[in-house]
């Protein structure tokens, strides 16, 4: 990955909106500790209007989203903003754990951890780096379970499934 070379380069902030094939994201880059660093991922509907990164990090990580949609394959290695609790940052780290193709259940995770499922689920709807974060591969016991703290069909629980869909699982 590139690294920043000018003020430029570098804003405090910046966000930016790229296509995606279930819709947009919107890609929230900031400078923490004199680094910039990947700070948040939105999911967002077809009609938000597109709006180019402009800083070199917001461009990487459009690159590798596109890459990775293109691929499941394609491992991320992009600098995360450091948040979330302690508990949250457990069950991102389990999340991340669990293979392409494969899913886990909140429950198989809670017990891993010493929790309960609806912790899990609920640090699962606070994960910031969706995609990267691969909190989608969480699953319910009874079947797919919620996604970014929405339990019923709609636009994220659609998301899901297409995410599931282009990893083999479903």
């Amino acid at each position: 990955m590139a690294t920043p070379k000018s003020t430029a380069d570098t804003e405090a902030s910046h966000y930016c909106v790229i296509q995606a094939p279930f819709g947009r994201l919107g890609i929230w880059t900031e400078v923490v500790d004199g680094s910039l660093m990947l700070a948040k991922i939105d999911y967002l509907p077809i009609q938000s209007k597109l709006i180019a990164p402009r800083n070199l990090l917001a461009k990487e990580v459009q690159r590798q989203c596109l890459a990775y949609f293109k691929d499941p394959h394609f491992e991320f290695d992009i600098p995360l903003k450091p948040i979330g609790t302690a508990h949250q940052e457990k069950v991102w780290r389990n999340a991340q754990q669990i293979p392409l193709g494969q899913t886990a259940t909140y429950g198989e995770i809670a017990n891993k951890m010493k929790s309960g499922p609806r912790a899990v689920g609920n640090a699962c709807g606070a994960n910031p780096f969706p995609l990267i974060t691969p909190c989608h591969r969480v699953v319910s016991a009874q079947g797919l379970g919620g996604y970014m703290k929405e339990d019923s069909p709609g636009f994220y629980r659609t998301i899901k499934i297409w995410l599931l869909r282009h990893e083999g699982v479903l």
